[in-house]
């Protein structure tokens, strides 16, 4: 089969990270996915956006529930031609899918559920109507939810473009009767979620409020 799209989103200098900010150490951060670097950065940003000091959540009941399905830096990595002299625990931590949530859990000082999701495109979905269950359920009394994707090797792209999985324009059309498959991007989104009570109880900015999922 032939390629039906060479279209996509992608992000710029997802190879920059300010290690020492987040007590990462140089020789680390080397073997830690972009995506891991990514969602350190956003979630730290989203408390910053929703006005709560990210410093001041240690041994919170703060929840994290994150959407990521792909882990091509791992592949990318053992491509290397020195991978298995520079294989350490570092790439096991750094690359593992599991790990990502834990990973903000960890460095936030968070005591809240900390999980990982993969429903494919849906995971953000899914971990957003999981942190909205956990909110009401008590079991936390703040989240962040959201998701990460990267694209840094070919090959899946160029399996779902052959199995015509892919939109020829590159783009979702979703609902619509144009729709002729899906476009792969890259991205990182993270909201702070409360309770509605909650937030106005804090008198917290509120965005929006979710009505279901």
């Amino acid at each position: 089969g032939k390629m039906m799209t060479r279209q996509g989103g992608f992000l710029q200098q997802v190879d920059q990270f300010d290690a020492p900010f987040f007590g990462i150490s140089p020789r680390e951060a080397v073997s830690m996915d972009p995506q891991q670097r990514l969602i350190l950065e956003v979630g730290w940003e989203a408390l910053e956006h929703a006005g709560c000091a990210p410093d001041s959540l240690v041994g919170s009941q703060t929840g994290v529930f994150l959407g990521a399905s792909t882990y091509d830096y791992s592949l990318l990595s053992l491509k290397s031609p020195t991978a298995l002299e520079n294989t350490d625990i570092y790439l096991v931590t750094g690359n593992a899918t599991n790990i990502i949530a834990g990973r903000l859990s960890y460095v936030l000082g968070l005591r809240g559920p900390s999980l990982v999701v993969d429903t494919a495109c849906s995971s953000s979905l899914v971990s957003i109507h999981l942190a909205c269950q956990s909110l009401r359920s008590g079991e936390c009394d703040l989240a962040l939810a959201g998701g990460v994707n990267l694209i840094l090797v070919p090959e899946l792209s160029i399996m779902f473009s052959k199995s015509h999985m892919l939109a020829a324009d590159g783009r979702c059309k979703t609902f619509d009767a144009a729709a002729d498959g899906f476009g792969r991007g890259e991205g990182c989104g993270i909201v702070v979620l409360r309770r509605l009570s909650d937030a106005l109880t804090h008198g917290d900015h509120v965005l929006a409020v979710i009505r279901g999922s």
